[in-house]
């Protein structure tokens, strides 16, 4: 095995467990509080770190490079600023993630909007505070152009284009296929033409931007997807007779393997595929910026969730648990696409010995297919154990779906502390069911009653 795959398995693994026991002793797991996230601070920072050290070896020195965080795969502003701190930037896709990404204080110059759906109002407050945009489609760009009018922005301004390279194997995340709802369609009759021109006709038009997509993706595809970006950048500054595009945005994507401890692919097999498939693009003409998101936090997150009922039916075993489709709404309704593993804890939360047994690992939501696992073998789970979803750092526990009004689970970051135990801080505190009531109209409750047809009493 490629030793940087992931020599730090077995050490997070170790970590994991080691958090979820002292949560359970120092009271952050139990009767009254059911299901928590927790967020690995240590492996966080060894992923940023990572990332950064991969590209930086196939780069010349001195090259700009920016790794913005998909603010959409963990947006919660302690995790942002975390990120920030390691050196990473924040990629926003709404003025929600946007204003997350201000609160922590993740500066103008390392932030990209890339939203599909950008208002005036959005472009122009990016326009306001310098933050890097990338155009979707044509109508946004003229858009941008009455914006910008013929004073120079101070925002780095590109064009998302989509290479239509076909897709992975789960189509939700594949945006290179034909019929994507993103960027222009460059094999579209008369679009590449169209682009080149585009720029042409806009000496602020410096950037590109293509992803090709994310889990599901091969790695293959995703270095045609910059492939294809780096040949454009090649035409439009061959007609513009200058280096106009200066930086291209390859986006992120980098698939997550769930299926084992080990974080395969690395940054570090991506990027040297890249500089070896790619080689014009890091030779130090073009500045570089990447949209990382899933890979970076997806291994360093657990649902941790306490079997309540332990049943049977039909001679399977059913662990009915507090984490579901709340938490994981993607492996829920579409597990054969986003399979999760799950681990075995006792109610002290140590790790559960014992023989495998089949078994279904169920959430609290009123619907039969709300399971976090079916057919699973693994160590008896019983009445007061826990059983954690792994590799939910991304896309899981902040992304909560609010089926039968269930409230957020809390989210604790850890790290070890200096007498060898963990440490805790909280990212998020668990919601009430006060604060359920007052989001589901609680202050209004008589206000369709107040509404009458013309002459009714």
């Amino acid at each position: 095995m490629d030793h940087d795959i992931d020599s730090g398995a077995q050490a997070r693994a170790a970590r994991r467990d080691l958090a979820v026991r002292a949560a359970v002793e120092q009271g952050l797991l139990g009767p009254d509080a059911a299901v928590l996230g927790l967020l690995d601070v240590t492996g966080i920072r060894e992923s940023a770190a990572a990332l950064r050290a991969a590209f930086e070896a196939v780069l010349p020195a001195g090259t700009p490079v920016l790794h913005a965080f998909a603010v959409k795969a963990t947006p919660l502003v302690p995790v942002l600023r975390l990120l920030h701190e390691a050196g990473i930037g924040a990629e926003v896709a709404s003025p929600g993630e946007l204003a997350l990404a201000r609160a922590a204080g993740v500066p103008a110059g390392r932030t990209v909007l890339d939203a599909p759906a950008k208002t005036p109002a959005e472009l122009r407050e990016a326009l306001d505070l310098g933050i890097a945009l990338n155009a979707d489609n044509p109508q946004e760009l003229e858009r941008l152009d009455a914006l910008v009018g013929s004073t120079a922005p101070r925002s780095p301004l590109g064009l998302r284009v989509n290479p239509q390279i076909g897709g992975g194997t789960i189509g939700a995340t594949s945006t290179a296929t034909a019929t994507s709802k993103f960027g222009v369609a460059l094999r579209d009759e008369g679009a590449r033409a169209w682009v080149v021109r585009a720029y042409a006709e806009r000496p602020w038009l410096t950037r590109l931007h293509a992803h090709t997509g994310s889990q599901g993706i091969p790695l293959s595809l995703l270095v045609q997807g910059v492939a294809e970006a780096y040949g454009l950048a090649e035409e439009i500054n061959e007609r513009a007779g200058r280096r106009q595009v200066d930086t291209v945005d390859i986006g992120g994507g980098l698939p997550v393997n769930f299926a084992s401890e080990e974080t395969t692919p690395s940054y570090a097999q991506y990027a040297r595929l890249l500089a070896a498939e790619v080689p014009g693009l890091f030779d130090g003409r073009y500045g570089l910026v990447t949209e990382f998101g899933r890979s970076l936090l997806a291994k360093h997150g657990t649902v941790v969730a306490r079997v309540e009922y332990a049943k049977s039916a039909g001679g399977r075993r059913i662990a009915v648990t507090h984490a579901g489709v709340q938490v994981a709404t993607r492996t829920v309704y579409a597990p054969g696409a986003w399979p999760l593993r799950i681990a075995a804890y006792d109610a002290e939360g140590r790790p559960k010995p014992g023989p495998d047994v089949v078994q279904d690992v169920a959430g609290p939501a009123c619907f039969s297919g709300d399971l976090l696992a079916e057919g699973r073998a693994l160590p008896l789970l019983e009445q007061g154990d826990y059983a954690a979803a792994l590799d939910t750092g991304a896309y899981y526990f902040a992304h909560h779906y609010a089926y039968n009004s269930l409230v957020r689970p809390g989210i604790y970051g850890f790290a070890p502390d200096a007498g060898g135990g963990t440490a805790f801080a909280t990212v998020r505190r668990p919601q009430t069911v006060a604060e359920v009531v007052a989001e589901s109209g609680g202050a209004q409750a008589s206000a369709l009653t107040t509404l009458r047809a013309p002459g009714s009493r």
